[in-house]
């Protein structure tokens, strides 16, 4: 049940831009964080306990209570903006708390890593940091000063493609500090 809540929130994240854009003319912002909430309630109640997962839960609860609440279009645009802050804040502990976030995920593909290869996991992530720290603020200046179409084309589309590039960019680097060809 617990993937199918994180399926669900992972799905409402990627399609949340176009939501917004679209729905907003049969939907009130309202409805979004009654819908968004109940999800981050269901993986609050029955999801996996990971560091940091009960206060990115209660963090986006509050904000879908305060969507539901103040029932603004504008609060709307904000979703995008906190989810780069919990990934800043998850990539960015990990870095001081350790071990670094790609670190972890190193490690469960090769758990014995060398020395050279600790290193470099925590230079991405680091790189990763402030992609997030990036990613987050440019959302907030779409948001406050931006058209919704400009936003919505920021956050849906052009935000993904960015890290999809710098998945391939360190994907890449990986094989050639790895000595692949």
């Amino acid at each position: 049940m617990s993937r199918l809540i994180g399926l669900g929130l992972l799905l409402a994240g990627l399609l949340y831009p176009f939501a917004v854009y679209f729905g907003l003319e049969h939907f009130a912002p309202w409805q979004f964080g009654l819908l968004l909430g109940s999800l981050w309630l269901a993986r609050a109640l029955l999801g996996a306990r990971r560091p940091g997962s009960l206060w990115m839960a209660i963090t986006a609860i509050v904000f879908c209570l305060l969507l539901a609440l103040f029932d603004s279009p504008l609060l709307l645009r904000w979703y995008p903006v906190l989810i780069s802050a919990f990934m800043l804040g998850l990539f960015g502990l990990s870095l001081k708390y350790g071990p670094p976030m790609i670190e972890r995920l190193a490690r469960m593909h090769e758990p014995q890593l060398p020395a050279k290869a600790i290193v470099y996991t925590r230079q991405v992530t680091i790189v990763w940091s402030v992609f997030f720290l990036c990613n987050g603020l440019l959302a907030a200046a779409l948001t406050l000063w931006a058209p919704l179409s400009w936003w919505m084309l920021y956050t849906g589309l052009i935000s993904y493609g960015l890290m999809g590039l710098l998945f391939a960019i360190e994907w890449l680097i990986r094989q050639r500090v790895r000595g692949h060809p």
